[in-house]
């Protein structure tokens, strides 16, 4: 197998010592003490791209994630506005990828760009707390009549308070989002693109895999870490003492922005080390000596080869259109926007699919989706990666591994037709008095001829369990007139209860603040496949980075892997959530208004919202199987490997998959 020339990575006069080498010490402009040399090494390298792996995906994808459901109640959004919010990260990545990419791969310092990514990314998580300390007290209508009065009024007050402007605050958050995305821009295409070229091709797989799966370990502590402060009631200095709610009432807010605040402070702190780092690390170039080409015969292997090629914007143009003209290369972008789309889907809405279909809190629902998500992310990442090594697999059996992971993924998305029925709902899925739901009864009327007189207020929602099995809106919307002391687990007693038919219950209370029980027992399932869905999911991760780097020419390297997260958050991470969010809204029941604005869902149709994410989940996924193996068929590498094993050379020896 014949080598190819490679373009050599530029070293300004400062970054060179007294011999006219290379200075590639460890260190800060003239400071380059010994003690951190140790460091000076792919697996230090490695340890700190993993670290901001790790709290990239912390914040990203597990404070975000695990906080949207509390943030769309605290601040009176959508979930349509929550996906757009949450895809604005991939919008930032997309506006400064290619940018970043074709930058760094003119020879200038990866570890710069890292370095800056992890500080926008300290930035962006300050910025996102800011709306708690700005907007003022959580208002959840404490001081509102919870019981039935004839003689009280119904109008709504404290429209004048501001309370119908918290939806501003999405401006805020799409502005820390940016931030977040400016943050992870370098990480997964400099990054990676850092690691490969600095450490043994036999080992490249390795190293990935360990990198993707730090990342993805990262959002295990976030949905855990998450979940706890979301049982910490979002004003601290009341406390859960000092509020009526618990974290099992539909109105709770927990203190989501606890933990950005602590990201803020590791993101600053990581961008010291990253800085230190050279251009390249000590014994690359003898590394980049041995390396083998494995580029398609389309990519331009000789056009790039040129030592001059790249050095100058104007090959911008040039360098795109060599990729534009890869077909693996292009199939394989396609893949990655499909996968991400599910992934945005996924990681942004899971929590709130678990915590509506299976009647869980915002804490509990996002550490058992982070159960799922983020350790079966890490394996699947772990498991690509060790199958790589372990096969010693050329391009084409990692895209033959992608299809096989592809297609297991899709199989386990009929767990989607697992789907809990809603406990019944007077006045929105059931009538009132369990009566028969008639031609003449209209769902989502919360009066009825049982509360017509007792003037309730429809702001507030204060979620009451009757007797009789059946939710109703409030203790007041139950027609409930009289209140008794609170039981052993502090939820209050009602009595008097219109609209609960009395032979429905034994003793005086015919209701209590709170939900009613659901008799569903299919999370522990749920959950088993969905582990395993992402264990294939995230399986492709390292194949399917490793494929494309492979594909390519040694020296388009970084601007490939930022023209895939480009046309990956383009067509993927961005419309997903948003696509995502827009399904679950139309599936909504019950809707927050106040001061006449709506804002976040109170209730949704299980049964619906579960075949809604079944059908586009399936779509998509069918569509990524067929890309990744139109990748796969449309590879022709310069010299077959699998044909011509490099001779005195065995760790390139291929083995058939």
């Amino acid at each position: 197998m014949t080598r190819t020339d490679r373009v050599e990575p530029e070293t300004d006069d400062s970054e060179r010592n007294l011999t006219g080498r290379p200075d590639l010490r460890c260190g800060w402009g003239n400071i380059k003490p010994s003690c951190v040399q140790v460091c000076n090494n792919s697996k230090g390298a490695l340890v700190f791209l993993c670290m901001f792996g790790f709290v990239q995906s912390m914040l990203v994808n597990g404070f975000v994630n695990a906080s949207i459901t509390s943030i769309e109640k605290r601040f009176q959004l959508s979930s349509r506005n929550a996906g757009i919010a949450a895809a604005c990260y991939d919008i930032a990545y997309v506006a400064l990828a290619l940018f970043v990419t074709y930058h760094a791969g003119q020879g200038n310092s990866k570890p710069k760009w890292l370095a800056f990514g992890s500080f926008a990314l300290g930035t962006g998580a300050m910025l996102f707390s800011v709306p708690h300390f700005a907007s003022g007290p959580y208002v959840y209508g404490s001081g509102t009549t919870d019981t039935c009065d004839p003689g009280g009024n119904s109008t709504t007050t404290g429209c004048t308070t501001g309370g119908s402007t918290l939806s501003y605050y999405l401006g805020v958050f799409i502005l820390a989002q940016l931030f977040h995305g400016f943050g992870a821009t370098p990480l997964y295409t400099v990054g990676t693109a850092y690691l490969d070229e600095n450490v043994e091709e036999v080992n490249s797989g390795l190293y990935i895999g360990i990198f993707y799966a730090a990342a993805t370990i990262g959002p295990a502590v976030g949905y855990l870490v998450g979940g706890q402060f979301l049982d910490i009631f979002v004003d601290i200095d009341i406390g859960n003492n000092g509020s009526e709610l618990t974290p099992g009432d539909l109105r709770w807010v927990g203190a989501w922005w606890i933990p950005f605040v602590i990201t803020a402070v590791l993101g600053w702190v990581l961008a010291v080390p990253l800085l230190g780092y050279a251009k390249e690390l000590p014994g690359t170039a003898e590394i980049r000596e041995k390396k083998i080409s494995q580029a398609d015969v389309r990519g331009g292997e000789k056009i790039a080869a040129n030592p001059d090629f790249g050095k100058s914007w104007r090959d911008f143009p040039s360098a795109l259109k060599l990729l534009l003209c890869n077909p693996t290369f292009m199939f394989l972008c396609l893949a990655g926007a499909t996968e991400s789309f599910l992934v945005g889907g996924f990681s942004t809405f899971g929590p709130k699919y678990v915590e509506n279909q299976y009647n869980r809190s915002p804490g509990s629902a996002a550490i058992l989706s982070g159960a799922a998500i983020v350790p079966g992310a890490a394996l699947g990442s772990l498991l690509g990666g060790a199958l790589m090594k372990k096969l010693k697999l050329t391009c084409r059996g990692m895209l033959r591994l992608c299809v096989v992971f592809a297609v297991c993924a899709l199989a386990c998305l009929l767990v989607f037709l697992l789907r809990c029925p809603n406990v019944p709902f007077s006045g929105v899925t059931q009538a009132y008095g369990n009566s028969p739901n008639t031609e003449e009864w209209t769902a989502s009327n919360l009066t009825d001829s049982c509360n017509a007189n007792c003037n309730c207020q429809g702001e507030f929602l204060k979620l009451t369990c009757g007797a009789d099995s059946l939710q109703y809106f409030s203790p007041c919307h139950a027609g409930c007139a009289g209140e008794l002391t609170p039981d052993a687990d502090g939820k209050m007693q009602y009595t008097n209860c219109t609209c609960i038919a009395h032979n429905q219950t034994a003793g005086p209370v015919e209701a209590s603040l709170g939900n009613c029980p659901s008799g569903c027992q299919k999370l522990p399932i749920f959950i088993a496949i969905f582990f395993l869905m992402m264990v294939f999911t995230f399986g492709n991760t390292a194949p399917s980075t490793g494929a494309t780097l492979r594909c390519v020419p040694d020296s388009q390297r970084p601007f490939a892997l930022g023209l895939e997260n480009v046309l990956s958050r383009l067509l993927g991470s961005i419309p997903g959530p948003i696509l995502i969010g827009y399904v679950i809204d139309n599936t909504c029941l019950l809707r927050q208004t106040s001061c006449g604005v709506e804002g976040s869902c109170w209730l949704y149709d299980n049964g619906t919202m579960s075949l809604n994410i079944l059908y586009v989940t399936l779509g998509v996924k069918a569509v990524s199987v067929l890309f990744f193996a139109l990748a796969m068929f449309s590879y022709k590498p310069i010299e077959d490997a699998a044909e011509k094993p490099s001779e005195g050379n065995t760790q390139y020896e291929v083995t058939a998959f």
